[in-house]
Order: C-alpha cells, then sequence, then structure tokens
C-alpha cells in the first residue's frame, strides 16, 4: 500500500485511509436509492428505466470510476452518478421533452467521450489549474454552504417557504431533533480528536433513530435492514445494458445537440469545482495553488460517465461528499479505493446501505460544510475587486441558487468583467477567455 498509494508522502496511512473511505462511502451511500428511484420515474408517478437495473449500473459504474480515481490519480475523491444530472436526465429530457431513455443514456455516451477528449488535450487540466486563487477559495467555501444547506434540508432543518423562500422546519420532528443531535456528537467527538468522528456520528444516528422508530417516536420508514426479500443480486425486469438509440439522433439532431451541451455544460463546471474544493480542504493544491495530475483525475471522471451510460445510469461525477473522507484524514486513492470496494460490497447487501436515512448522514454534510468554510479566511477582501468580488459571487450563488455550476459561472463571468472594467486585460488567461465564452453563451441559452 505504501509504494503504490506512497503514505508516509502524504501524512497518512492505511487505518485513517479505510476510516476515510467508509465516511465518504457512508456520506454517500443515499445515491444507491435516490438514483434508481429517479431514473426509474418511481418518485414522479411514471414508469421509466428498471429500478433493480439501474441499482446495479449505479453501483458498478461508481466502483469503476472510483478505482479509475484511486489508482490513475491518486487522490480520496470517489465518484457516482451526480445529483442534478440525474434530475435534468429524468425531469427536463425523459419527461420535459418527451425523450426516450434510450435517447437521454445516448447524450451520455457522447458527453463522455468528449469529455475524454478534452481531457487528453488538458483543456480541463488547464482549467483547474488556471482558476484565480480567491475565486478556488471562494468554490470551497461556496460548496461549504452548498452542501450544509443539502444536509439541512435532507434532514428537514430547513424547509421551503412561500413567503420567505426558506424557513425553520418542526423542531419537534424526530429528522430534525435526531439530525442536531448527531451534530453535537460529532462535534463533540471532534473535539476530543476522535479518530473517524464524522462516521461515528453517522453510525450513532442511525442507530438513535432505531430507537426512537422502537418506541414510536420515528413513524417513517423502517430503519432496520429487511432481508426477508434478499436475493444476491437484485432482480432485473428489464436491462439497461447497453441500451442506446442512434437512430432518433440522426431524426433530431439538433435537439440531441441541446440535450448534450446541457449535460456537458453542467458536468464540466462541477467536476471543477468540486476537485478544487476537496483537494483544497485537503491540502492537495501545490505551492502555486495547481492540482497535480488533475489530468488524471478528470480523466477518470469522463471514462465513470462512458461506462456509466453503457451499464445504464445517468452522468457519473466527483462527490462533494468525498469532503467528508478527506476531513476524517483521507489523502491518497487508498480513500477511493476503500469507497470503491464497498459500493460493490453494496451489490450484494443492499438492504443495508439503503436503510441509513437522510437525517443521519444530514450531521456529517453540516458539519463538513463547516470545515470548509474555513477556506474564506485565507481569501482577500482587500486590494484586486474583480479577485475579492468574483470569490464571494461565488460563494453566495451556489447555496441560493442550488448549483454549484452556477457558482462557478457567475464566480468567473464577474472576475472577467470586472478586469475589463479595471483595465487589467493581460492577467486573463486564455482559457479563462475560452470560459467566458461559454458561460456568455449558457447565459443566452437560458435568456431564450
Amino acid at each position: 500500500m505504501e509504494k503504490l498509494f506512497k503514505l508516509k508522502e502524504h501524512g497518512t496511512n492505511v487505518r485513517t485511509e479505510i476510516t476515510a473511505g467508509i465516511t465518504t462511502f457512508l456520506a454517500m451511500a443515499y445515491i444507491l436509492i435516490v438514483n434508481p428511484l429517479m431514473l426509474s420515474g418511481a418518485d414522479a408517478g411514471v414508469a421509466l428505466m428498471d429500478f433493480n437495473a439501474v441499482f446495479l449500473a449505479t453501483a458498478i459504474s461508481a466502483a469503476i470510476a472510483t478505482l479509475c480515481m484511486a489508482f490513475l490519480a491518486n487522490y480520496p475523491v470517489a465518484l457516482a452518478s451526480g445529483m442534478g444530472l440525474n434530475a435534468y436526465f429524468t425531469y427536463s429530457v425523459c419527461l420535459g421533452m418527451n425523450v426516450p431513455w434510450q435517447v437521454a443514456l445516448t447524450a451520455v455516451l457522447v458527453e463522455g467521450i468528449i469529455f475524454i477528449l478534452l481531457s487528453l488535450f488538458k483543456f480541463r487540466e488547464t482549467l483547474v489549474n488556471t482558476i484565480p486563487a480567491n475565486l478556488k477559495l471562494g468554490i470551497t467555501a461556496g460548496i461549504g454552504l452548498f452542501i450544509t444547506l443539502v444536509g439541512l434540508k435532507g434532514a428537514g432543518i430547513v424547509i421551503a417557504s412561500e413567503s420567505t423562500l426558506v424557513d425553520l422546519g418542526r423542531v419537534v420532528s424526530p429528522e430534525f431533533a435526531l439530525a442536531m443531535i448527531g451534530l453535537l456528537v460529532i462535534g463533540a467527538l471532534h473535539h476530543h480528536n476522535v479518530k473517524g468522528s464524522i462516521l461515528l456520528g453517522i453510525l450513532i444516528t442511525w442507530v438513535l433513530g432505531m430507537i426512537a422508530q422502537g418506541i414510536g417516536w420515528y413513524q417513517g420508514n423502517s430503519l432496520l435492514p429487511d432481508f426477508s426479500n434478499w436475493t444476491l443480486l437484485p432482480v432485473v425486469q428489464q436491462s439497461t445494458f447497453f441500451q442506446f438509440d442512434f437512430a432518433w439522433v440522426g431524426e433530431h439532431l439538433l435537439d440531441f445537440a441541446v440535450i448534450v451541451f446541457s449535460f456537458l455544460f453542467v458536468d464540466l463546471f462541477d467536476t471543477v469545482g468540486t476537485l478544487v474544493g476537496v483537494a483544497s480542504k485537503g491540502n492537495l493544491l501545490d505551492k502555486d495553488g495547481k492540482l497535480p495530475r488533475a489530468g488524471r483525475a478528470l480523466m477518470s471522471d469522463a471514462i465513470g460517465t462512458v461506462v456509466g451510460a453503457c451499464l445504464g445510469t445517468s452522468t457519473v461525477t466527483s462527490y462533494v461528499e468525498s469532503s467528508a473522507g478527506v476531513a476524517e484524514g483521507g489523502r491518497t486513492g487508498l480513500t477511493a479505493l476503500t469507497t470503491a470496494v464497498l459500493f460493490i460490497v453494496a451489490i450484494f447487501f443492499y438492504p443495508i446501505f439503503t436503510a441509513i436515512p437522510g437525517f443521519a448522514t444530514a450531521p456529517a454534510l453540516v458539519f463538513v460544510g463547516l470545515l470548509m468554510m474555513g477556506s474564506v479566511k485565507k481569501m482577500e477582501f482587500e486590494g484586486d475587486i474583480a479577485d475579492t468580488l468574483g470569490g464571494f459571487v461565488a460563494i453566495i450563488m451556489m447555496p441560493f441558487t442550488y448549483s454549484i455550476a452556477n457558482g462557478i459561472m457567475f464566480g468567473m463571468l464577474t472576475w472577467v468583467i470586472l478586469k475589463l472594467l479595471t483595465g487589467k486585460v493581460r492577467d486573463i488567461h486564455p482559457v479563462m477567455w475560452v470560459c467566458f465564452a461559454l458561460f456568455a453563451l449558457r447565459i443566452i441559452t437560458m435568456a431564450i
């Protein structure tokens, strides 16, 4: 392990890496149930893809992509079908445009191939390494706020409101109370330097949830794993393996191009933002603020997307929940390897992993959000207004528009425009000009 992942060089050990990998897995295990529900159309009351087929595709593609990250890039970053991208797949493409799911999978495949080409020509790598320092730090802090909001929403601590947009949830609800208790548990364990504090917090909150259900307080779905109808592998009624529809593409080329562009846009900048944020949190950037082996990390993402499309799931991307593992000390690909193995294990013991409720992982997301917000201390709030305002816009747009990609988009647009207005055109790297053009085009397409 030492020779393969260079643990000593990164100041870590096998135990820490494995703990971090388990933590990352538990923080993102929800995708194993959420993604099949969404792509099957079950939560929308329609019938699209086969639930069990998507479950298998989600787990296997996540494992393969994360293994690529472990061995190609040696980073503690896990990958799986991306939230937001799966919503676009289902609600915008399949249901909104009345497009067969086979066509949506074809678009994901084409997007992945394009990403492989962009990674080979190092466009994505150059993009990661030329983002201004303040923007990188702002992206990290913005992601922290974003995953905090995800955690709070998942536990019902923050709810929607027609009058004030957001509001406080029911403080007497078990989800609210248990999530807050879990957060306090993690905080106390962290204070006492208990290794695996975030992982322990998830497990303790889950156990408390079982107790609450046992006494009749929590009345949601059963928190106990259900093995009554267990089989070695989930039974698949309709295969999603290599189910592409190129005939439709030939007849609707313009519509297909729009679908691919949307997948491409969101995945490109979500991945960049996640990698920068996680790497910054783990002190994995070099002295110049660049991400070593960025090309390999981005190639892992691209390979995962192609594999996922072939197996039958939406775009595979780097997961911001990897920050949970990094916060536990994960620094190398051994963390990712551990997470990948657990995705394979989950296939055979899926009743256990799908029983972990959202309110149990919510405290982990909130606490990691706190840790990631620490990057604000390194930001320059005096000096170049482009750096200052650009970084700030990146921070606020992520949680307030519920999109990492939007934060990156408006942060970069703000930075470039202010560089122009302040007469500092020479500071703008050619790659930033390309990003500016892409974002400007995106704004135009959103306005039409």
